[in-house]
């Protein structure tokens, strides 16, 4: 698939907004990629999920054995990528604000790992998962995301596979660009922002 491709299977679903966006990190975007309308449809969440598992190289696809995900948002994407990758699927999630596996997930110890995110934009949430996946035993041997935002700023200490790169601004509340300042900011994500 081509980046317009997969553009497109956004817009189909309407899922690429344009307005005034509070994002998870607490920027500021005139661009909102809502991801889990895009991945509300099955077989298009199939179609991304396969198209991002076959650029990830065969030496490296051969060794993951479980992929986990940051709650809420990389769930769904995490699943499917599962799927493509045919191993099993977990998340952590935020009990008392610091991820963790729970519901009787558990990882062996050494057990490689792909990361899967729904978007990166500054790459916290990504590391905060990373870093509870290796606290519960395993290597992180790979992340990867639907949608890269970051404009290149988001860096992990292994190999990285968006989907798609998106240079998409994002700004400080206090620096907000006229036209963007001039329009009623909303907050589409799953976390309070930070």
């Amino acid at each position: 698939m081509t980046d317009e491709q997969i553009l497109a299977e956004f817009r189909s679903a309407d899922a690429l907004l344009e307005g005034h966006f509070i994002l998870s990190s607490g920027l500021r975007s005139s661009r909102y990629l809502q991801c889990a309308r895009v991945l509300m449809n099955p077989a298009r969440a199939m179609r991304l999920a396969d198209e991002l598992v076959a650029r990830i190289p065969a030496e490296l696809k051969a060794r993951i054995s479980a992929v986990v995900s940051p709650a809420m948002g990389g769930v769904i994407a995490g699943q499917e990528v599962a799927r493509a990758l045919n191993v099993d699927a977990m998340f952590v999630e935020r009990p008392t604000g610091t991820f963790e596996l729970r519901r009787g997930f558990r990882l062996e110890p050494g057990q490689e790992v792909l990361m899967m995110e729904d978007v990166v934009t500054t790459g916290l949430s990504s590391r905060e998962a990373i870093a509870a996946i290796e606290a519960a035993g395993g290597t992180v041997i790979a992340a990867a995301s639907l949608v890269d935002r970051s404009g290149g700023a988001a860096q992990f200490a292994m190999p990285f596979f968006p989907l798609i790169r998106l240079d998409v601004p994002s700004y400080q509340p206090d620096a907000l660009p006229p036209e963007l300042a001039a329009i009623p900011a909303v907050k589409p994500g799953s976390r309070a922002a930070i």
